[in-house]
């Protein structure tokens, strides 16, 4: 399970493409492209403000507490079945469908959360979640078949999916986490980030599952400025325009969607040899990847750190995924 590092494989792929298209730009607002939003407090945003985690959104929604009973986490049956149902499809796990209809709540939340007051850096999850919308309402296709016939199946990354079950046993698919607060199973096949699950298990926030030598696919592809096995999937300069910061003058060190080296040495997001032109993303249940043009180095790190529980943050703590990628700098600065 990917995580958030879905964000930058299956999130920004279309997202790159329709500006490279001219479908969009980077200071398309996200009224313009997603109408529900028009007169909300997020219609004026641009795109460029909003992949660069600068945009006062909320950094995360809950949306599954108000679905389950608060001290016995079992799920409301007014918003779950058992079974799939013709208004009951969407599959969080196991025997467990959620209703057709909270797609839209989940949408209506995101249009209606406050904006943060203070300016500046906040990473959030929140933009990623509309991608999917914005993609169908565009190409007429959802994003996860789009993804698939753009950029995975024609890169080779075979394991590069969601909604893995679909295409793999659940005994090739490592489990997740013991959920004990919302599905009560132990997930394995499906995704682990609740909003996620929500939305069928795909998302652009998160929801990609993967192998590492899948993940360096897409990862080589970008490191070559869009081009890999004779196929050209970006212009360079659409690559060198997202992998840009935007408001480091703000403190912010992200890129668009792309993840950035630290601009404040007490907050570690990549190794302290990684030049600025590197990128790379790192994800909530121990996943990590970075690529850095100036030495070619490309780097993925897997782990199930929230296996059996997410309570276990030594991976993070103790900085290892960084710290792995400081080694490999070193072997081949010296």
């Amino acid at each position: 399970d990917l995580a958030s590092v879905t964000k930058i494989l299956g999130g920004l792929p279309m997202i790159m493409k329709s500006e490279e298209l001219g479908l969009l730009n980077l200071d398309s607002t996200l009224g313009e492209l997603l109408p529900y939003l028009k007169g909300s407090n997020k219609d004026t945003i641009t795109i460029k403000e909003a992949l660069s985690h600068a945009a006062k959104i909320k950094p995360w929604i809950p949306y599954y507490l108000e679905t389950v009973d608060s001290v016995t986490k079992i799920p409301f049956s007014n918003y779950y079945s058992k079974i799939k149902k013709k208004d009951y499809s969407i599959k969080v796990a196991e025997n467990l469908y959620l209703m057709n209809s909270y797609t839209d709540s989940i949408f209506k939340k995101i249009a209606e959360a406050p904006q943060r007051t203070k300016s500046g850096y906040k990473y959030s999850g929140l933009l990623f979640y509309l991608f999917k919308k914005y993609i169908k309402d565009t190409y007429g296709e959802d994003m996860d078949v789009l993804n698939n016939k753009e950029f995975y199946k024609p890169l080779g990354a075979n394991t590069l999916t969601y909604n893995p079950l679909n295409r793999f046993n659940k005994s090739e698919i490592a489990p997740t986490e013991n959920d004990d607060y919302y599905r009560n199973q132990l997930l394995q096949g499906y995704v682990h980030d609740m909003g996620a699950a929500m939305m069928n298990g795909v998302s652009g926030n998160a929801g990609l599952f993967s192998n590492s030598n899948d993940v360096a696919k897409m990862m080589q592809m970008y490191l070559q400025d869009g081009y890999y096995g004779g196929k050209r999937y970006f212009e360079p300069k659409t690559l060198h325009k997202f992998n840009h910061r935007y408001f480091e003058k703000d403190s912010v060190r992200r890129g668009l969607g792309f993840d950035k080296p630290q601009l404040n040495p007490k907050v570690i997001a990549s190794s302290k040899y990684a030049s600025a032109n590197s990128f790379g993303h790192s994800g909530f249940t121990g996943t990590y990847t970075w690529a850095d043009p100036n030495t070619g180095i490309l780097y993925v790190f897997l782990s199930n750190r929230v296996y059996p529980t997410m309570a276990n943050n030594k991976i993070g703590e103790k900085n290892i995924r960084t710290n792995i990628l400081d080694v490999i700098y070193e072997a081949i600065l010296e």
